[in-house]
């Protein structure tokens, strides 16, 4: 017994007739009479008193009509489910976002995703850009958001625009009203940044003839936010970091210089498996 012979005779057990059956079936009355007797004869059972004109289930058909009905809503189910999963519209996506991303992440695109593919589930991991990338080429994760510059071998991107950099402190550290500082205000200043970062505040000091004061360096812009937070030094973080730690005393002045920014990137694996979801998320990130 197959499912195209359950739909045959769930047909024929609603219509009543082989004629009107085979009608709405699309099929001529022969085969239909032919796939009804063979499955009385696979089964074993009798599942119709055949009539001059109309056909009526016996006890054993009247469970089979039953259990046929549940079991072709419950395919239908099935293959409406695959296609939904298939289509993007189902499932989980599993996210890999690095601290300072969360913000950029968590902006009106993500609720008009949310809004579009209500039915989306997601899995986030949160980790440096070393390890996005190596969840990435292991499969862990579909899709990572991490902050240039990185490794982008074996990778595809989508790049945000440009961010620049902010120097975030409190207020007993303010030298300065201006909401815009130069590179050389930072000079002799105890810094603190994410040490990916290092390479990128390194040169943009020494192009400005001064060596930078480094006071703290670590693995996360909330870690350096914290510590500026907390009196301890001046972070020098993305803009968009702003919206990591929520209320707080920090005073937040933008660094004017062009060498001195970063981007999000939005990466996914150039031979990984990427899901209808994941390819419906990165469309969000391509459109805008």
């Amino acid at each position: 017994m197959d499912i195209k012979q359950l739909k045959y005779f769930y047909v024929i057990a609603e219509e009543g007739q082989i004629t009107s059956a085979a009608k709405r079936l699309h099929i001529s009355q022969p085969p239909l009479s032919y796939q009804l007797k063979n499955l009385e004869e696979e089964l074993g059972v009798k599942l119709v008193e055949r009539g001059s004109r109309n056909i009526k289930l016996t006890d054993a058909g009247l469970i089979l009509y039953k259990r046929a009905e549940q079991i072709l809503s419950l395919t239908k189910s099935t293959v409406d489910e695959l296609k939904d999963f298939k289509e993007g519209t189902h499932g989980t996506l599993s996210i890999g976002t690095v601290s300072s991303s969360g913000a950029s992440l968590l902006d009106s695109r993500l609720s008009i995703f949310h809004d579009k593919y209500p039915f989306i589930n997601f899995e986030i991991y949160e980790g440096n850009t070393f390890k996005l990338l190596e969840d990435l080429h292991k499969g862990a994760i579909e899709i990572a958001v991490v902050r240039t510059p990185f490794n982008n071998s074996g990778v595809n991107s989508i790049l945000l625009p440009k961010e620049t950099m902010v120097a975030a402190m409190i207020k007993n550290l303010d030298w300065t009203d201006s909401k815009v500082i130069d590179i050389t205000d930072l000079k002799d200043k105890p810094l603190i940044f994410y040490r990916r970062f290092e390479r990128l505040i390194f040169k943009a000091c020494e192009d400005s003839n001064f060596e930078p004061t480094v006071f703290c360096k670590n693995d996360d812009a909330r870690t350096s936010l914290l510590w500026a937070n907390a009196g301890l030094g001046i972070a020098i973080v993305p803009k968009s970091s702003i919206k990591l730690i929520g209320s707080s005393d920090i005073i937040f002045k933008e660094i004017d210089n062009e060498e001195l920014s970063t981007q999000i990137a939005i990466i996914w694996s150039k031979t990984g498996y990427l899901s209808s979801a994941g390819k419906n998320f990165l469309a969000l990130f391509s459109n805008a």
